[in-house]
């Protein structure tokens, strides 16, 4: 039996569970919050009697039991509940926000596989050398650079400074202007994704570095077959390993660090919609963003796990 359907199948039983103890979790949580929802949609001015018909209408007067059963019920639905004294849908806030977020977390991973495995395959060819440890150096100094400082320093130089790139403003559609898009999206994603690429710049030469010292390798290039096909074919492919198996963290890690790039570029991502959230003491608001972004995390390493095992070619079979 194929190891990648019995993983599949053993990630899609343990999913529902996975869900539920975050939902739980997360409600249970923001269900200490000192704010009074009721004070945040209508305001301190308001009278006694319309904060409590508010809580009556809205379900907060019920035990907690009762609010949680009602929010599974509602989520079942789609329904994540309202927020602001306009009852605002917070599903149709983060329907609106959740795929400029994503956006923003895999333009950031491409820039970052990209940077990486170019930058690692050189550092490994060209082990001990100048080329390496320049690149082992440029690496440590992108893994020490915060994602939110190098935004701000971006907007100084490339907004400010040379006027090259604009660091707000609405974003447009990428099918209306790919240009405009793109210019939006540079200095973000390049904020976001630069110290990913150190970190696996680091873990792709490590790798290939391995799998170049291997026995096969010598023998293959030793039958005549090209160093470059060998690299291309085997090596490269075995060292991919490793890095997959850490890709699941490194997006979690770029998604949880597009919500603070969103604020600085002002992004109307989840970022922004959970900023929104706490400054307005909406508990609805931010625990509706911080459900879905633990979602996803989980949904992110479950895929990264079927990924590692399609990749090895040991494990994928027994």
């Amino acid at each position: 039996m194929s190891n990648f359907l019995r993983l599949l199948g053993r990630r899609l039983i343990a999913l529902p569970f996975m869900a539920f103890g975050v939902i739980f979790l997360v409600f249970f949580l923001m269900s200490f919050s000192k704010y009074d929802p009721a004070v945040a949609a209508l305001g301190e001015n308001a009278t006694g009697a319309q904060l409590e018909a508010f809580r009556h209408e809205m379900g907060y007067d019920k035990p907690w039991w009762s609010q949680f059963w009602s929010y599974l019920v509602g989520l079942c639905h789609g329904n994540m509940g309202v927020y602001g004294v306009n009852k605002d849908s917070v599903s149709a806030r983060i329907g609106q926000a959740f795929p400029i977020t994503l956006q923003l977390t895999f333009i950031g991973l491409l820039i970052a596989v990209i940077l990486a495995v170019i930058f690692g395959v050189l550092a490994a060819l060209y082990r001990d050398t100048w080329v390496d440890q320049t690149i082992r150096v440029l690496s440590i100094i992108a893994i020490a650079t915060p994602s939110f400082w190098l935004g701000v320093l971006l907007i100084w130089l490339l907004q400010i400074k040379l006027s090259w790139l604009p660091g707000a403003g609405p974003l447009t559609p990428f099918s209306e202007d790919p240009g405009a898009y793109l210019a939006r999206m540079a200095m973000p994603t390049f904020a976001l994704g630069l110290p990913v690429a150190g970190q696996l710049t680091r873990i792709i030469r490590t790798s290939m570095v391995e799998e170049l010292d291997k026995d096969y390798v010598r023998t293959a290039i030793g039958a005549g077959i090209p160093k470059g096909v060998v690299i291309a074919r085997n090596v490269f492919r075995n060292a991919l390993i490793t890095p997959i198996t850490t890709l699941g963290m490194k997006i979690g890690y770029l998604l949880g660090g597009a919500i603070v790039i969103e604020v600085i570029f002002a992004l109307p991502g989840m970022g922004t919609a959970m900023f929104d959230g706490i400054n307005g003491n909406e508990p609805t608001l931010v625990q509706g963003v911080v459900l879905i972004v633990a979602l996803s995390f989980i949904i992110i390493n479950i895929v990264v796990d079927l990924l590692y095992v399609l990749i090895n070619p040991r494990i994928r079979t027994v």
